[in-house]
């Protein structure tokens, strides 16, 4: 049979531009179908955008440190609406690049919703196109917990870069990584924060040293982490939101914004996957390591598959699906000592197993490595800052399980060591590494 296409792209985000350019490069007709901006999450709603905010956030700690090294003192206020135009007009100059991507890698790019209509039919808008092989890459979404009353004057992390005003008060459901960026960002930004959680230390899934070490590092800045056995209320009124807690916070805070941010979804809705017979498992689509779904010629990759939701990752599968569909380089996406960060202030970074994990796996063969410190920068700026590094190692083989960081650079800092550990270095190899003299860096190739 002929198809339009030898490959459709159903999502313009990270993965699927990833997939569609590599695929085009080995000669395949290929179409992209994205309703919205180009670049997906990441760039739009996601990383890129709560990155800038993030340095955006820590001008005044910057302003305030400047006095111990001997400066004079910086009075200075925040423009909100100036800051989210220029986050927005550099999110349109990236969507300029994603265009100029697809274009060079003559992909041809169809505006709208992609909807099945059967396993090779796709209608997007009033056309209908048919294609050899799909590839779904259409990301997720946040979702608000449908159980919590008042649940509809929440916001989520989407519209975090659409206010028209900064909020005064802010209250922020949810302790998981974008809870927690959003949380250090808006009160480095001077907004007043609470952060409501359901477990006694936030982002749940990291080392516990790391998930202490970035809590306590937000306290001491002002935020107020709460937690909670059951759930909020909120309720609009003239004043603002009032939020109402039981148990042993029990009382009512008022707020500007609520921010939910408990959790995403696959944005699989406007798709008809049961038209194409493409199957669901626990709300994600199920792939298997070569990203094939139910249907043979189907794929998926990235957050609606719900593996690894992270930008490289997506890019990664993406590109492994095409190396393998049409390159003739069968290979898979390796899901082991992926690094990731958390952009909160204190800046956290994590790579391999947790200390938790080792020893549930190597037992008591494990050996924890740790320093907390105060660094060079915070002995003049007069800030009670704390860096914390550690390494997970387990001692039969010496070999370096995993590494975790709590400081400044730690997302810079953990890509390297992330290297390390996936070549399979050991503590003697750590070890025998001449370190850079004075940095943080240098604390992993000398903890004793």
């Amino acid at each position: 049979m002929t198809y339009d296409y030898d490959l459709f792209v159903i999502g313009g985000g990270s993965g699927g531009i990833a997939a569609a350019r590599r695929a085009a490069q080995y000669g395949t007709k290929v179409a992209v179908a994205e309703f919205s901006r180009l670049g997906g999450t990441c760039v739009n709603r996601g990383c890129i955008p709560k990155k800038l905010m993030v340095y955006a956030s820590h001008f005044p700690g910057l302003f305030a440190d400047a006095q111990g090294f001997g400066w004079s003192g910086v009075e200075s206020t925040l423009d909100w609406k100036k800051m989210l135009a220029a986050v927005d007009n550099e999110l349109t100059r990236l969507n300029g690049v994603y265009q100029n991507m697809i274009d060079n890698a003559k992909v041809e790019l169809f505006r709208g919703y992609a909807k099945f209509l059967d396993p090779h039919t796709l209608e997007i808008e009033d056309r209908k196109v048919t294609a050899d092989k799909i590839l779904i890459a259409v990301g997720g979404q946040p979702v608000k917990p449908p159980e919590i009353p008042g649940i509809e004057h929440a916001i989520t992390s989407d519209d975090m870069f659409l206010l028209p005003e900064q909020p005064k008060c802010m209250v922020i459901l949810g302790g998981g990584y974008i809870g927690v960026e959003f949380a250090c960002i808006m009160n480095g930004l001077g907004s007043e924060v609470t952060q409501i959680i359901r477990n006694d230390l936030i982002l749940r899934g990291f080392d516990d040293d790391l998930r202490s070490g970035i809590q306590e590092g937000m306290q001491k800045h002002g935020i107020e982490v709460l937690t909670i056995a059951e759930s909020p209320t909120i309720e609009k009124t003239p004043e603002g939101l009032k939020v109402t807690l039981a148990g042993k916070h029990q009382g009512t805070i008022m707020a500007d914004v609520v921010l939910s941010a408990t959790g995403r979804k696959p944005n699989l809705e406007k798709l008809g996957l049961e038209n194409a017979g493409v199957e669901i498992n626990k709300g994600a689509i199920a792939v298997d390591e070569y990203s094939h779904t139910s249907q043979e010629h189907i794929f998926a990759v990235g957050d609606c598959t719900d593996r690894i939701n992270l930008t490289p990752v997506a890019i990664n599968e993406g590109r492994a699906f095409a190396d393998t569909q049409f390159g003739g380089m069968s290979r898979t996406m390796c899901y082991e000592n992926v690094p990731s960060a958390v952009f909160s202030t204190p800046e956290a970074a994590t790579v391999g197993l947790t200390e938790a994990e080792a020893r549930e796996r190597y037992g008591d063969a494990v050996k924890v490595y740790r320093a907390k410190f105060k660094p060079m920068y915070h002995t003049l700026s007069g800030r009670d800052e704390r860096t914390m590094v550690k390494l997970v190692v387990e001692e039969d083989t010496q070999k370096v399980l995993g590494a975790h960081m709590v400081g400044d650079s730690a997302a810079e800092i953990i890509q390297g060591m992330a290297i390390a550990i996936k070549m399979g270095a050991t503590k003697k190899d750590f070890d025998a590494t001449v370190g850079i003299h004075p940095s943080t860096a240098e604390e992993f190739v000398t903890l004793r």
